[in-house]
């Protein structure tokens, strides 16, 4: 899911990159040098942010199951 949701976004803020780069009238390898910074910047804050999410529905799918474990034992908790 991470690297799904990191490299999702590195294109999409790659192909931004190289329309405004484009549309300012840079050159071409000014253009593709930034749009590559920026692909791999926003790999990174993506690969950790999808970490994070990954880390959290983890915990939260543990906590229905032990959840679900207790009620299913008659044992009812009220959260």
């Amino acid at each position: 899911m991470s690297s799904r949701l990191a490299g999702s976004c590195a294109l999409i803020v790659f192909a931004f990159c190289l329309v405004q780069g484009i549309r300012a009238d840079n050159s071409f390898t000014t253009t593709v040098g930034r749009a590559l910074v920026g692909m791999a910047a926003t790999f990174g804050v993506g690969l950790l942010v999808g970490l994070v999410a990954q880390r959290m529905l983890d915990e939260n799918v543990k906590a229905e199951e032990r959840r679900l474990k207790k009620q299913s034992e008659g044992v009812v908790e009220d959260r």
